[in-house]
């Protein structure tokens, strides 16, 4: 059965955000995950996962102001510097925490600004913050996301993200699968799996429509979850999901469909 670690930004909602970690270990839980850690303290964040016996699985680059709509900088030419300061801030708060993989969020697309400057514009900021994170010994993740959800965000299919990876010729930079997003976008979850697992750094679910617990919506996760176990895959899935009622409540998915 996968390893499942537990997005603390999206569940546990009914908690305050540092008593979610307990939460999901005693929902069973043995890993973690959010978007970002960066509005509280390292040593209260290390302190939790230590208490909990909890591994922090992944956390996200800064990504400009969430809040006002923004959704990561990594593509905007104009924002490198801050950009470059916000992944020595990542590694700070990873190596508190014990983090070993940090995702990007490439952010949507600023106007005005042409193909080609997006382009080089993500692919060098993915080379310098590669390069950082591999000496800090943290791996570094791209995530495409469905513009459904998220209009003119500039990563969105995995054949764009596998495209970048081969341009920024990093031993250090995966791709974050997430199924949901990929499910929106184009389908072929097993085979696009099977094609690109030793790309895959991180996977993370919900099910469609709805973005809700597995078991929810269209996808065979049943079928899902022995493919994926088939093919070797040793690393956590993060459950990236919007739970359709109390949390605890909708868990029994675990062992219905993966166990």
């Amino acid at each position: 059965m996968p390893k499942f670690a537990a997005n603390l930004t999206m569940l546990f909602n009914e908690l305050p955000f540092l008593e979610r970690f307990e939460a999901a270990a005693q929902a069973g839980f043995k890993g973690v995950e959010y978007l970002f850690p960066y509005g509280f303290d390292k040593d209260a964040l290390a302190a939790q996962l230590d208490k909990h016996k909890l591994t922090q699985v992944l956390h996200n680059l800064p990504a400009g102001n969430w809040e006002a709509g923004e959704r990561g900088i990594a593509c905007h030419p104009q924002r490198v510097t801050e950009f470059q300061d916000g992944v020595g801030r990542a590694i700070e708060y990873a190596t508190a925490l014990g983090c070993k993989q940090i995702n990007c969020l490439a952010g949507i697309a600023p106007a005005g600004v042409s193909e080609e400057a997006l382009y080089q514009t993500f692919v060098d900021n993915l080379r310098f913050a590669s390069a950082k994170l591999k000496q800090a010994g943290i791996r570094l993740l791209i995530e495409p996301i469905n513009t459904f959800d998220i209009p003119g965000f500039y990563l969105s299919r995995t054949d764009q993200a596998i495209g970048i990876l081969d341009e920024v010729a990093s031993d250090n930079l995966f791709l974050q699968y997430d199924i949901y997003h990929a499910q929106r976008m184009e389908g072929e979850i097993g085979n696009t799996i099977s094609r690109h697992l030793a790309r895959i750094g991180h996977i993370q679910l919900a099910d469609n429509p709805g973005r809700h617990e597995p078991g929810t919506g269209e996808l065979n996760y049943p079928w899902l979850f022995r493919h994926i176990d088939k093919l070797g895959y040793d690393g956590w899935i993060g459950c990236e999901y919007k739970p359709a009622a109390d949390t605890r409540a909708g868990l029994g998915w675990i062992k219905a469909l993966a166990g």
